[in-house]
């Protein structure tokens, strides 16, 4: 195996923020681990999303998500249900589900097939 001299770069997450009557849509694409998440931790700061908050993350480009994603989910799903607002997923891929599932975080954070049903419940 030949060594390349190049340090193992975390993959880019980005996330792209829009509102839709009055509810912040939060499009998140790539993997939600320790060295990415902090692009959607600033994403979800309440300071930023009004009052109350009402919060849809569009998870349908989310590839991965460690216990680092499942911690800020459960921070930020805290933070919103506190200020009077909720937070609900949307379109979440089957490895990405199947880890929601895993620690029951889909019993506690809504989670929505598609996007459009997140928006309209």
């Amino acid at each position: 195996m030949a060594d390349t001299g190049k340090a193992h770069q975390p993959d880019h997450l980005s996330v792209v923020a829009t509102s839709t009557d009055g509810i912040h849509v939060l499009t998140v694409a790539g993997e939600i681990d320790h060295d990415t998440a902090l692009p959607l931790q600033q994403a979800l700061d309440l300071s930023r999303l009004g009052s109350p908050p009402r919060v849809v993350i569009d998870m349908r480009q989310v590839t991965f998500m460690d216990s680092a994603g499942i911690n800020l989910l459960v921070a930020a799903h805290q933070a919103t249900t506190q200020a009077g607002g909720w937070l609900r997923l949307a379109s979440a891929q089957d490895s990405v589900m199947r880890t929601l599932q895993i620690v029951e975080l889909d019993t506690i954070i809504n989670c929505y097939p598609t996007l459009r049903d997140a928006l309209h419940r």
